[in-house]
């Protein structure tokens, strides 16, 4: 049996995984998917490393009902699609890592506990990424699982990007910004410093844009700023997140509309973003597609807020050499990163309309003060090499 890593990302209603060939020298990704619409109508999705559909079926309700029953499907379709491949690792992505965690570490009783005592942080995604635990650890007792956390990456960050202008007492207990993406943001880095490494050397702003979205600013390849704060509520609009957002609202729709807690974190999770802006969805290829004044208005904001973010962080890193996209918005749509880039030649950002179009992973023209490319994210390599790391102790990843 080849030793692979397994990675999984536990959603509310899905569940994302990889398998990595740890065999070899590097890593190599074999295959990817997810199963989603857990509890409901649930659909298995797997994919090869070039994109290839390897597997696309509806699932009984039995074998999607939960996270463990969606594990043990993922690990029924494994056994007998790459029967070779034995699980000598598991990688958790974890979204939260709090003031404790700031580099991937192996889950004990003391660790989960940890994680779990976070939920109240990232109550859209922290509980759900211990669901996937202790599915998995019931699965493999005695395997090393590893949690990786999308926090860490940001965790050297000077004062005055870290902190809210709040009595001290409460930063000193953890209230401050933390970043998130950050899985995203060091594979990223790492790629463009493979494709351009005098540009990683540089100062470089990174935009994560998909259902969740935000922004980085990096300097040789470390975070120094980010969109996202406390939680993954600020900064950027998202699918159903509204990101930036005045507290004196919050205060207004609990003294005036009589919301609760309950009701807050709903209508700020669920119901904005996009989703709230235009009444029509959340995924920006039906707001695209759709003729709603509406839709155009919600991208129409999207693409503000993403250039005001681009003056912000580049006046933090003092310049702007290169300017990243990836996510399944930042890497598909040609219009989202045409629409950013329009009229901001003042800070040396424009791209070159062919290149755009096809997606090439340089889309600035020849000559241009700022470069800006499209890199394909892969965060289940970068949950698989640090799960290498800790819990095999090996790393080096090849995706490609």
């Amino acid at each position: 049996m080849t030793p692979h890593v397994l990675t999984l990302n536990a959603g509310s209603s899905s569940i994302k995984f990889a398998l990595v060939d740890a065999g070899g020298d590097r890593l190599v990704m074999r295959m990817v998917g997810r199963i989603e619409g857990l509890g409901g109508h649930p659909k298995l999705h797997v994919d090869d490393p070039e994109g290839t559909r390897r597997a696309d079926r509806e699932l009984s309700p039995s074998e999607g009902h939960d996270h463990e029953a969606a594990l043990a499907t993922i690990l029924q379709y494994l056994r007998r699609e790459v029967p070779d491949a034995g699980v000598a690792a598991i990688g958790h992505r974890v979204v939260h890592g709090g003031l404790e965690f700031d580099r991937a570490v192996l889950i004990d009783d003391r660790v989960l506990a940890a994680i779990e005592a976070l939920s109240p942080w990232a109550p859209l995604h922290q509980p759900h990424n211990v669901a996937g635990i202790r599915a998995a650890r019931a699965a493999f007792p005695d395997a090393p699982q590893a949690a990786c956390f999308d926090t860490a990456f940001h965790r050297g960050h000077a004062f005055e990007n870290d902190t809210y202008a709040v009595p001290r007492a409460l930063y000193d207990e953890g209230v401050r910004r933390y970043g998130f993406h950050g899985l995203s943001y060091e594979y990223v880095s790492r790629r463009l410093r493979e494709i351009a490494p005098d540009a990683a050397a540089g100062r470089v702003i990174v935009a994560h844009l998909g259902n969740g979205a935000s922004m980085c600013a990096l300097r040789d390849g470390k975070s120094v700023a980010s969109t996202m704060g406390f939680s993954t509520l600020d900064g950027l609009p998202m699918g159903t997140r509204p990101g930036q957002l005045d507290p004196g609202v919050l205060l207004f729709l609990m003294t005036a509309k009589g919301l609760d807690a309950k009701a807050l974190t709903d209508l700020l999770y669920k119901q904005s973003g996009l989703l709230g802006l235009s009444g029509v969805s959340n995924d920006m290829r039906e707001l695209e597609a759709s003729r709603s004044p509406r839709a155009k208005e919600a991208i129409g904001y999207f693409v503000h807020r993403i250039r005001y973010e681009i003056g912000g962080l580049a006046a933090t890193l003092g310049g702007l050499d290169a300017l990243v996209f990836c996510a399944g918005i930042g890497e598909r749509s040609a219009p989202i990163r045409a629409a950013v880039v329009e009229g901001m030649g003042w800070l040396g950002l424009g791209c070159d309309e062919a290149r755009n179009l096809v997606h090439a992973t340089l889309i600035s023209r020849d000559g241009a003060g700022v470069r800006v490319f499209v890199i394909p994210t892969n965060e289940e390599l970068m949950i698989a090499e640090q799960t290498a790391a800790v819990g095999l102790g090996r790393g080096g990843a090849d995706g490609r």
